[in-house]
């Protein structure tokens, strides 16, 4: 059983949350972009949503699939959000970032009502932090920031290697909101909500990548032989 098969398994049992005039924030990810396709389909038979796009890639997807968009400006508050994760635990907290729209997806979760993540089972962790956490940081000053980001690290008894994040040329990686991105590679967050408000005591430090008190619920897919056995934690 193929990734992409677990991803659309998934996204197919989200898309079943999905009813006629739904206000959706839509995720960034290969497994939110398996739901886009689903979604699409769904819209071109008749389903009537309109979504929030967590990030321009997004947008773009959701285009091409003729899903009606609007913004957080002309719809602030949302019915249900549906974005992947890149770690996961048994509190549904979370680490999100991997693709580089943590800012855009954080602030469409906090607009909605719920939020449901959808991801391969291999996701469900423990306890986070063998993904690298990102960590969006403001260009300006970035070398002190980078040395307050260490020493908040530090100081919720963790312990890694931090890297400025880089494109597919060399350059720096800058996202939608212009912004660089710092990847801490920590292995073990045992206190995510401590790591979480000392990082936020950082002047610099524009979003990161742990998403706490958010998701209500997740759709895990995992591959049993020949089939996708999906299971649900939480409240989706």
């Amino acid at each position: 059983m193929s990734g992409p098969n677990l991803r659309r398994a998934a996204a197919a049992r989200a898309v079943d949350l999905v009813t006629d005039g739904m206000r959706l924030g839509i995720g960034t990810g290969t497994t939110a972009n398996a739901f886009v396709l689903l979604l699409g389909e769904r819209v071109r038979a008749g389903l009537d949503v309109i979504g929030v796009p967590t990030s321009e890639a997004t947008r773009a997807a959701c285009e091409a699939e003729g899903i009606r968009l609007t913004s957080l400006e002309e719809c602030p508050e949302l019915d249900l959000t549906i974005d992947g994760a890149d770690e996961l635990d048994g509190h549904l907290r979370l680490i999100k970032g991997g693709g580089g729209a943590l800012l855009r997806e954080k602030i469409v979760a906090h607009a909605s009502r719920r939020m449901v993540v959808i991801a391969d089972a291999a996701k469900h962790v423990a306890t986070l932090g063998a993904f690298p956490l990102p960590i969006e940081v403001n260009l300006f000053g970035f070398g002190a920031t980078f040395k307050a980001v260490q020493k908040a690290i530090e100081s919720a008894g963790c312990a890694g290697e931090l890297a400025l994040r880089k494109a597919s040329g060399g350059q720096p990686y800058v996202t939608d909101g212009g912004h660089a991105i710092v990847d801490a590679r920590l292995e073990t967050i045992h206190d995510p909500e401590r790591l979480s408000a000392l990082l936020w005591a950082v002047p610099g430090v524009v979003e990161h990548g742990l998403f706490l008190g958010l998701a209500s619920g997740a759709i895990l897919a995992e591959a049993r032989g020949d089939e996708a056995v999906v299971t649900v934690l939480g409240t989706p």
